[in-house]
């Protein structure tokens, strides 16, 4: 029998989805599957379900949950052979939009039964694992804003970057330093990412893949706020390039250190991160996490 196990976040998604056991047996027939369900209650519960769940050899995990929820499970399962499935049923849900799972329940349910999988690569920060992207600057700003709002909508997250937007320029001066030579002062966006899609379909790298290697860096260095609306709507037609401040390009790993600042405030696949290190390695494991996709 395949031994399939869920690992849920309740509240993901405001908590509406109709995801339960009884919805999960009609898809998965208890003669040829044994179903178990796991609820994540705290930030890194998901990491213990999933060793728990590796331990009593599950052939399948699949997170149920937004990008956090995703990033805890598979980062338990980098270089493991147990695949991991995607339900998106968080708000964003960067990772599962790369993949082209839709948010549509019964849909990605069809896909954990077809079990196609495939493998991608993994970004790494120092010891710290993401699947979508990391930033530094705007995009961490944002989501330290939106995550004291409370609610994961697009109407949030819109008023989110507003409020970053208004308070940019009250950042206390920081200087990143790229690869040991290149100097920022105050950097507007650092943005490091493994897939072409952030979440609400919104895209800094357009161009990225999963499976290619290569770790596409932005950098947008401070500017003025009319420059920084229309940098906003350059990222709205997912062309990020187009202001002429703005370095586009491709890696296998780049080097972050930091000057007057504490610690590094980032996001890490939609989450807020401080990160205490003096300098970051920025860098991918190819081809180490399986994936199931459609």
């Amino acid at each position: 029998m395949e031994n399939i196990h869920f690992i849920i976040n309740p509240i993901a998604g405001s908590g509406h989805h109709s995801l339960s056991k009884e919805l999960l047996q009609e898809y998965f027939e208890v003669d040829k599957y044994c179903i178990t369900i796991k609820s994540s209650t705290y930030r890194g519960h998901a990491i213990d379900l999933t060793k728990e769940s590796i331990n009593q050899k599950a052939n399948i995990i699949v997170a149920c949950g937004g990008d956090g929820t995703i990033n805890e499970v598979a980062s338990t399962l980098v270089g493991a052979s147990i695949p991991l499935g995607i339900i998106p049923i968080g708000s964003g849900n960067g990772l599962a939009s790369n993949l082209n799972i839709p948010k549509n329940i019964i849909k990605a349910l069809h896909i954990i039964r077809n079990n196609n999988q495939t493998r991608i690569d993994v970004g790494c920060v120092n010891e710290r694992y993401f699947f979508s992207n990391t930033g530094f600057g705007f995009t961490a700003s944002v989501i330290g804003n939106y995550e004291t709002l409370k609610k994961r909508t697009l109407i949030y997250y819109i008023k989110a970057s507003f409020k970053s937007f208004r308070e940019f320029n009250k950042l206390k001066e920081n200087t990143m330093i790229i690869n040991g030579t290149s100097e920022i002062v105050n950097p507007f966006l650092i943005f490091i990412s493994n897939s072409n899609v952030m979440g609400y379909n919104f895209s800094l790298t357009p161009k990225a893949s999963l499976q290619d290697g290569l770790l596409d860096v932005l950098i947008v260095p401070k500017m003025s706020k009319l420059k920084m609306l229309f940098f906003g709507f350059c990222m709205l037609i997912k062309k990020p390039d187009l202001l002429d401040e703005v370095k586009y390009f491709q890696t296998k790993n780049i080097l972050l250190s930091r000057n007057r600042s504490d610690f590094f405030e980032s996001q890490i696949d939609g989450e807020l991160a401080q990160i205490n290190e003096q300098s970051l390695s920025l860098f991918l494991k190819e081809k180490s996490l399986s994936v199931i996709i459609c």
